[in-house]
């Protein structure tokens, strides 16, 4: 790949070049990991610093509620990790239809029953315990000071926080953690975490153990027990994150990895497996014809990904069929270039999120996502110690016949998927695109601008982006060209032009490596969509 190819779209940011990089969505946590890598750390050190000031800095898209995925380079081999937390024992679809009534196809959006165990601390530890190199509770103290002293709040941030204040205000503990001056914050104001320093305080100790075993752990059941949940201490404890087998698909000499169900990461792979049947480098970038090729793949990757996707031991089809070659390629023979479609699921049988990558020196990498969900998740939040939690449940559905139909200590559906490249076997790119489902979207879009149409990392992330939401209907950024919209609706496709790019469109952050690690480095870019920032030495 050019990495210094010129960027022929408006940005103010450009890429970083450094031998240790930290590229996040809030300055203060690309600090954060510098700091530990300063102080002789590596690079999952770096990761899990910068996630933890990531829950003070963006509560409106992460917590210590969360859950949380990461694929890594260790220097030798690939790893992925799934931090997403199961159903408590008490869910069954009797459960929500005894409280909210037949008719409701899901739990709820909002409330403790849409919680599910979370499951991002404890993923910290596992991937401290396995692959980092200082003590736990090192990694924690930048957090800490964080929530102490505070921080001023940034201008895309505070835009969500304050679109999310109407909907959450009641919610338990909600306006008394996050809405301290009975509003939402101004950019620039001070907000200082006083409980969350006191979570991060017992979680340093106990190496994370506390959330699930001891003292937080008690707080979250008696909250939950109080706004009629149903999570105990005993779901709590019986939670470990799980070291998983990365999922994968070779592409234009490449091979993008991804984290297998529960998640939507193989929507990118499959999608990647169907346009490799064109030639879309003979179609110009930004023209009308490839991103109708893009769209329509993608919309044949989500028909599938949202009829067979659930916990891999629930799904009545395998990962290998969804993304078997000769499938894919009588999927490919649906796309009418003339027209836009709205595609139905296939049959393989017969054939609110922060996202987060670091890399050192000695040659790791590591891509992290962790996520609340929706805007500051379920509302929720424990006082005591400020726990604000995801809203997952909401992803179960409550339909018998669904392969993600909700049961005790299921794992539901997730959004959130970090993504890895490699060529011949060797690390090339650790990356992601947070936001809903457009990351599996982000994931294609943007490595498809470096693979075929060789733009460089800033490039490919600050160019415009599409967002697929249902039959015919898509999102495109304001700042796509004109011509190419007004083709795409010539063809059908229903348009909403959408100047949001926060959730719309997602936030990437991506790191290449340039060389040898210790010699050349890598190069970083940080999407100017968000606060953020790639910083490196």
């Amino acid at each position: 790949m050019l990495i210094n190819h010129p960027n022929p779209y408006l940005s103010t940011r450009i890429p970083v070049f450094a031998r240790n990089v930290v590229s996040t969505s809030h300055p203060l946590a690309a600090q954060a990991g510098l700091l530990i890598l300063h102080q002789g750390g590596n690079a999952v050190d770096a990761a899990v610093a910068a996630a933890a000031v990531m829950t003070l800095v963006e509560p409106v898209s992460n917590g210590l509620g969360s859950d949380a995925f990461c694929i890594l380079w260790d220097g030798q081999q690939l790893h992925g990790l799934n931090a997403s937390g199961p159903a408590p024992q008490a869910w069954t679809p009797e459960y929500f239809k005894a409280k909210y009534g037949d008719g409701a196809p899901t739990p709820p959006m909002r409330g403790m029953d849409s919680v599910t165990i979370p499951g991002a601390v404890r993923g910290w530890v596992a991937l401290s315990k396995r692959f980092g190199k200082l003590p736990f509770a090192d990694l924690m103290a930048p957090a800490i000071e964080v929530a102490e002293r505070g921080y001023l709040v940034p201008p895309v941030v505070q835009q969500k926080w304050a679109a999310a204040t109407p909907v959450l205000q009641g919610i338990a503990g909600f306006a008394d953690t996050f809405l301290p001056w009975g509003r939402a914050p101004e950019v620039g104001e001070l907000f200082r975490f006083p409980a969350a320093a006191r979570a991060l305080k017992a979680i340093a100790a106990t190496n994370g153990d506390a959330l699930y075993e001891g003292e937080i752990a008690e707080a979250l059941a008696a909250f939950a027990k109080e706004q009629g949940g149903a999570l105990t201490v005993k779901d709590l404890a019986s939670y470990q994150p799980e070291w998983v087998t990365p999922i994968s698909r070779h592409y234009r000499g490449y091979t993008l990895h991804e984290i297998p169900p529960n998640g939507q990461g193989i929507a990118a792979l499959i999608a990647l497996g169907i346009f490799e049947k064109f030639d879309l480098a003979s179609l110009p970038v930004d023209s009308t014809a490839s991103q109708h090729l893009q769209i329509e793949a993608m919309k044949l990757a989500f028909a599938d990904v949202y009829r067979y996707v659930s916990e891999r031991s629930t799904m009545e089809v395998t990962t290998e069929q969804m993304l078997d070659d000769a499938y894919l390629a009588s999927r490919a023979r649906l796309i009418d270039m003339r027209r836009a479609q709205d595609f139905q699921a296939g049959n393989p049988v017969k054939g609110g999120t922060i996202y987060l990558t670091a890399a050192d020196e000695n040659g790791m990498m590591v891509s992290f996502i962790q996520s609340n969900y929706m805007g500051f998740g379920s509302g929720c939040v424990e006082p005591h110690y400020g726990i604000s939690l995801q809203n997952r449940g909401y992803g179960f559905s409550l339909d018998a016949a669904s392969p993600n139909v909700v049961a005790p200590g299921k794992r539901p559906f997730h959004t959130i998927i970090p993504a890895f490249l490699t060529k011949d076997g060797q690390p090339v790119m650790s990356y992601g695109v947070m936001g809903g489902n457009m990351q599996p979207q982000g994931h294609m879009q943007t490595l498809v601008r470096m693979l075929d149409y060789r733009q460089g990392l800033q490039a490919a992330c600050d160019a415009p982006r599409w967002r697929f939401n249902k039959g015919l209907n898509i999102n495109v950024e304001a700042a796509m060209n004109a011509a190419t919209v007004q083709g795409l609706k010539d063809l059908g496709h229903e348009i909403d032009v959408i100047n949001d790019s926060y959730q719309d469109f997602g936030a990437g952050q991506f790191i290449w490596r340039a060389g040898n690690p210790a010699v050349e480095g890598y190069v970083a870019a940080s999407d100017p969509r968000r606060d953020g920032l790639a910083a490196g030495y």
